[in-house]
């Protein structure tokens, strides 16, 4: 990592064979793992914790303080996994008080322009596409897809395996499992394409869109399907994710598409 043209702080504890382009900054109070590589003009500032074999594209700006007027200043951090790829331009702010971090998981690949916000936890496996945003204390399951410019409002929750169609406004919940498009966005299916990919089994795919067929297309409140999807549906592991994600909801899940007159 000797690399003349860059700055890096003699607080910030970088592994030996980190690879450091030049007018690169970093900062003190930096973590950074073994095999990462940070290219030119990137800004890695206080609080950011990065993981092993990550690479991370010229003009990020890691770990910059949060975009929140109730922000003061607190030590607080960005932990960012292994093998994470970071490219052109992201911004990645660290927590507040609500979490004390940002958190990204591992193997997540977060394209160009991309931002995400203070107390985001976002899990592993994740693909985030060009322009996606993501608000504050927003938490993103594992194998997330956000298509290029979406935007997820503060506060909302992307269950596990979702994916979200580009130019999309994520003002509810995503529950698990779905597809998700439309304006306003809603339910439109099960992401079964990436199922498949992941392993799932034809005979647990079907078993999951019975489950969301009861809770977005028999005419069911919430409260009712969920119980109705307890009765009478067998105990599975995906079954009570989403029984779970329903019940922990805050902000409400997303509707199912009804096509207007």
């Amino acid at each position: 990592m000797n690399q003349p043209l860059a700055y890096v702080h003699p607080g910030a504890k970088i592994a030996k064979n980190v690879v450091i382009e030049p007018f690169t900054t970093i900062h003190n109070n930096v973590v950074i793992g073994e095999g990462t590589w940070i290219g030119s003009n990137v800004t890695i500032m206080e609080g950011a914790r990065i993981g092993k074999n990550c690479n991370i594209f010229p003009g990020a700006v890691i770990s910059a303080v949060p975009q929140d007027l109730k922000y003061n200043d607190e030590d607080t951090t960005v932990e960012i996994g292994d093998n994470v790829t970071i490219r052109e331009c992201v911004t990645i702010n660290r927590g507040t008080t609500d979490k004390m971090k940002t958190v990204i998981g591992n193997n997540c690949l977060i394209m160009a322009y991309c931002h995400i916000a203070h107390d985001c936890v976002v899990g592993n496996n994740c693909i985030f596409s060009n322009n996606s945003t993501l608000a504050g204390h927003i938490t993103v399951g594992d194998y997330v897809v956000l298509a290029g410019m979406t935007a997820v409002h503060q506060f909302c929750s992307v269950g596990n395996h979702a994916f979200v169609t580009g130019g999309s406004l994520v003002r509810k919940d995503v529950p698990p499992f779905v597809k998700a498009a439309r304006e306003p966005l809603s339910y439109v299916g099960i992401n079964s394409v990436g199922l498949r990919r992941r392993g799932f089994s034809t005979e647990k795919i079907r078993e999951i869109q019975d489950i969301y067929r009861i809770l977005y297309q028999k005419n069911y409140n919430n409260t009712q399907a969920a119980e109705i999807i307890e009765a009478e549906m067998e105990a599975t592991p995906e079954r009570d994710e989403i029984l779970q994600f329903i019940k922990d909801s805050q902000r409400g899940i997303m509707k199912g598409y009804f096509k207007s007159n």
